[in-house]
């Protein structure tokens, strides 16, 4: 079975997908690296992305999805993927839910779950111990943790009602929230 996974800014999402990665065989399917991925492939579906990218423009969802959907047909069935960055909103909800119902694949939904202000926290204190000057601007962080409560939190509120959902507290420590995250996997 798929896993996507979700998590506010700051609650480790993208450290537990590499774990998850390594140690359960998923192949990762993270948004902006294969736009990136697809954009350097020289195919027409790249070349069209690439002219987005190119210019700084936002990749239209119709592309998104469509991307998706060729990753998705690329790897064999037997392989579970591990989607990080996506669905992020209601839009890419529907369509991405059409596409995995279209390829016969199920898929399992993880909310890493943490207040703002212990994300905020967690990536100020991240960016003076790595020097990320894109994650020292509270406003930034904020302004991004807005989009997410926007846009995907009612996202995970409908898997969550779906009964497809499982929340992961997201305050522990690294080896914790790993630790229920795998709990999660394995019902």
């Amino acid at each position: 079975m798929d896993l996507v996974l979700f998590g506010i800014q700051g609650s480790g999402k993208g450290t537990q997908a590499k774990r998850l990665v390594a140690e359960f065989g998923y192949d990762l399917f993270e948004a902006g690296g294969e736009l990136r991925k697809i954009a350097a492939s020289g195919s027409e579906l790249g070349k069209t992305v690439k002219s987005f990218i190119d210019v700084g423009k936002l990749v239209p969802h119709a592309i998104i999805m469509q991307v998706v959907k060729e990753a998705i047909l690329k790897r064999p069935k037997s392989q579970k993927i591990l989607f990080d960055g996506i669905p992020r909103d209601g839009d890419q909800m529907r369509d991405f839910d059409q596409v995995m119902r279209e390829v016969g694949r199920d898929f399992l939904c993880i909310e890493i779950k943490l207040s703002a202000e212990e994300g905020v926290q967690r990536i100020l204190g991240r960016a003076k111990i790595e020097g990320r000057a894109d994650d020292a601007d509270e406003t930034i962080i904020r302004r991004r943790m807005a989009t997410f409560t926007e846009k995907t939190l009612p996202v995970i509120e409908r898997y969550k009602n779906e009964g497809k959902l499982i929340d992961v507290d997201g305050k522990g420590t690294m080896e914790q929230v790993y630790a229920a995250i795998v709990r999660a996997i394995n019902g």
